[in-house]
């Protein structure tokens, strides 16, 4: 048992869900599941569905039988943080479902080290990475899987550089609200002009604030290729299956 990133992790077990092919750029992974769901919509395609603070089987079960892409998992400091235990029983239960293997898991960290972040990939059997912090777009090179970054569009020259390597197709982008001192999770409305306006120009995933309400309304302004909720899909906190289950019908009523 050693510390990885403040997190005890038992050295001696591998990741039990090792995916030889799905190590590729994000874009490529969005497409995967994009073919997987035969996505033939009359006037645009149906948006990829991420719920992000997931901390239970239940939850994630209930999410991928509404028909949820993606699974968001967070290791950053945070009241939805789960811990490499629960992290590894959430995609076991995932992966041992017929019904729920093609959602892709996603882990959620902080300026994070990228050696912690391999190492919690690997053990956990995540498929993809998002970084939710000040990281610099630099730290790709050290990490070994797909990430998705997620920018507030400020306008800042750090932005600017991750915007840049995104639009070679290295990163997937993640719009987010901008919340001074916050790191997403917070029910703050993104930009959605400005959102808008990136999407003409590259595939994006839309976040902040969204709730099975306004989800469609989101998707119609922004047009986003996927939608990422937390915050919008809980009681009291804590992650509600109905909510869930609304927020996915909404987001697919737009086809």
């Amino acid at each position: 048992m050693v510390s990885v990133g403040g997190f005890a992790v038992n050295t001696d077990h591998h990741n039990p869900f090792p995916k030889p092919g799905i190590r590729q750029n994000c874009q490529v992974l969005t497409n995967h599941v994009l073919r997987q769901r035969q996505l033939v919509c009359r006037k645009m395609p149906v948006p990829l569905v991420k719920i992000c603070g997931i901390r239970t089987r239940e939850h994630a079960l209930a999410a991928a039988m509404a028909g949820a892409d993606f699974i968001g998992l967070v290791f950053a400091r945070s009241k939805r943080r789960v811990d490499i235990d629960t992290a590894k029983m959430i995609a076991s239960a995932l992966r041992g479902y017929p019904a729920a293997r093609h959602v892709a898991l996603v882990g959620l960290f902080v300026n994070e080290d990228p050696v912690t972040i391999n190492s919690i990939a690997d053990i956990c059997g995540l498929d993809c990475v998002q970084l939710s912090g000040n990281e610099h777009v630099e730290v790709c090179a050290a990490i070994r899987w797909p990430v998705l970054k997620a920018l507030r569009l400020d306008g800042s020259a750090h932005e600017a550089a991750w915007l840049d390597s995104a639009s070679v197709g290295r990163i997937d982008i993640l719009v987010d609200a901008h919340v001074p001192g916050a790191y997403g999770g917070t029910g703050a409305l993104a930009d959605w002009q400005s959102a808008a306006v990136l999407a003409r120009r590259r595939p994006l995933f839309l976040a902040g604030g969204l709730s099975p309400e306004n989800v469609a309304q989101a998707i119609a302004t922004v047009r986003p290729s996927g939608v990422d909720v937390s915050s919008g899909v809980e009681r009291d906190g804590v992650k509600s299956s109905g909510l869930i289950e609304a927020f996915i019908a909404a987001a697919r009523s737009t086809s």
